[in-house]
């Protein structure tokens, strides 16, 4: 069972990677498509920010949030407990004792 997992997250990994790489990518494209905007102006620039904001940045941010998700997924299966704080031994300074 342990080695379905190791692998399941492997894949999981490798689609994380490559999710968040275009999330990324096609982020950085809006940024040039508001730069285009802001050289053209008018009501051209108007519909062009409009159009990415509702269009684009929608399915970037969804698709962001999955890959998040398959991220977690895959260090859980692995066996690394991502959101988790390790309980640490507390030091008192020698004032405090």
């Amino acid at each position: 069972m342990r080695e379905i997992c190791k692998k399941i997250a492997a894949v999981l990994k490798i689609v994380f990677g490559y999710g968040i790489m275009i999330c990324l990518f096609a982020g950085g494209l809006t940024f040039f498509g508001y730069l285009a905007a802001l050289i053209i102006g008018g009501e051209t620039a108007t519909a062009i920010c409009v159009f990415i904001y509702k269009t684009i940045i929608p399915y970037i941010i969804k698709t962001s949030t999955i890959m998040v998700l398959l991220g977690l997924v895959a260090m859980y299966l692995n066996g690394e407990m991502a959101l988790t704080s390790e309980k640490k031994e507390s030091t008192k300074h020698e004032g405090e004792r």
